[in-house]
């Protein structure tokens, strides 16, 4: 039997394939491992591991529990948790402006994994919903700008802006179902 053959019937049986899925969400993935880890290659690390995991675990996933990519950004908060988690273990050496720094460095971890939490909620969410709470939650738009930008009527970006959050309190378990 050739080797395509068995790699094809390989694909087919597990229901995961790494290839297409990196192909599909490393840069999502990388996203989201940048913003909360603020360092490329431990980003590049972080995306690495994520897809690692995801093929060492491969029997596990089951589209009938979710989607492959909420399968994928679980696994990849896990790996940045821990990651940054790691980060905060290693020893160095304190001077007095590195004791000022610790003290920031404590809050800025508490705002890193608020951060990871939204970001992780935001990639459950559908893209039109995504689009209008970012833009307008988080850089600031109107509704009218994002009205101007995109075409859609702003009732309509109202309208997503409110079950957009619905979905994201729902998600970060803010919000019973």
């Amino acid at each position: 039997m050739s080797e395509k053959r068995v790699v094809g019937l390989l694909r087919q049986t597990e229901g995961f394939d790494v290839h297409q899925a990196f192909a599909e969400h490393a840069r999502a993935i990388y996203g989201f491992a940048l913003n909360s880890v603020r360092d490329a290659a431990m980003a590049e690390d972080c995306v690495q591991e994520t897809f690692v995991r995801a093929w060492r675990s491969r029997g596990s996933y089951s589209s009938s529990r979710g989607s492959e990519r909420s399968w994928l950004f679980a696994i990849a908060r896990n790996v940045v948790v821990d990651e940054i988690r790691a980060r905060a273990r290693r020893p160095a050496p304190m001077t007095d402006d590195r004791i000022e720094v610790a003290s920031a460095a404590v809050a800025e971890a508490d705002a890193i994994d608020d951060r990871i939490t939204l970001y992780s909620g935001l990639a459950q969410l559908s893209q039109e919903h995504r689009d209008v709470i970012v833009a307008v939650q988080l850089e600031g738009r109107t509704y009218q700008q994002l009205h101007e930008r995109s075409g859609v009527p702003v009732a309509t970006l109202r309208t997503r802006m409110y079950y957009g959050l619905k979905a994201l309190r729902e998600t970060l378990g803010e919000e019973p179902r």
